[in-house]
């Protein structure tokens, strides 16, 4: 199947319905994830008592705020900002933390349960829990998000790697679109 005309129409409406919500969110809504306390001018005589980041940063924000008592020598403060910079950082270790032969989710039945019901949640959970005031349940809340988060990607990852058993594979890449390729099917059998 040839790449042009048939993949980059496809891809061409995925980006043309991106770009649409884009720029309704640029014209018509620019403020709608902002929040108020950001617009307040700068006074270095006041601190807010409500600091609130950009949206897209409130996951991290409550990985931050999730650490509230010193763990032996390590201030709280400190091990928040660890615990912060080691969200992102899990990310470039997953290469060998999953250790499963198929990469893909498609072909990985337990791990998509995992990564469905499991991460996305915690990640949506952590977004609300870091607009939020710092006080319970929302500081409650987002210790727990953040124990799973880390071990989602530290304990339930390796694990579900080992005990699964991922669904056959196809044998092209033509097969998983367009069905089953019994050319391809009998040249790997033989």
């Amino acid at each position: 199947m040839p790449f042009h005309p048939y993949y980059t129409a496809k891809d061409g409406f995925g980006l043309g319905i991106f770009l649409i919500l884009y720029c309704a969110m640029l014209f018509f809504l620019p403020n709608a994830l902002g929040h108020p306390d950001n617009y307040i001018p700068a006074n270095p005589m006041s601190t807010p008592a409500h600091i609130v980041p950009e949206w897209y940063f409130w996951p991290f924000y409550a990985i931050l705020r999730a650490f509230t008592a010193d763990f032996l020598f390590i201030p709280a403060k400190l091990m928040g900002v660890l615990a912060m910079f080691s969200a992102i950082l899990v990310w470039f270790f997953l290469p060998w933390l999953d250790k499963s032969p198929v990469r893909s989710g498609n072909f990985r039945p337990l791990f998509r349960k995992f990564f469905w019901f499991g991460l996305i949640p915690c990640v949506a959970v952590l977004g609300y829990c870091g607009g939020a005031a710092a006080e319970e349940p929302y500081v409650m809340i987002s210790q727990l998000a953040t124990a799973y988060y880390f071990l989602h990607f530290l304990v339930i990852l390796p694990l579900v790697s080992q005990i699964e058993k991922p669904d056959p594979l196809p044998f092209s890449i033509t097969e998983a679109v367009l069905g089953a390729d019994e050319q391809a099917a009998l040249k790997a059998a033989s």
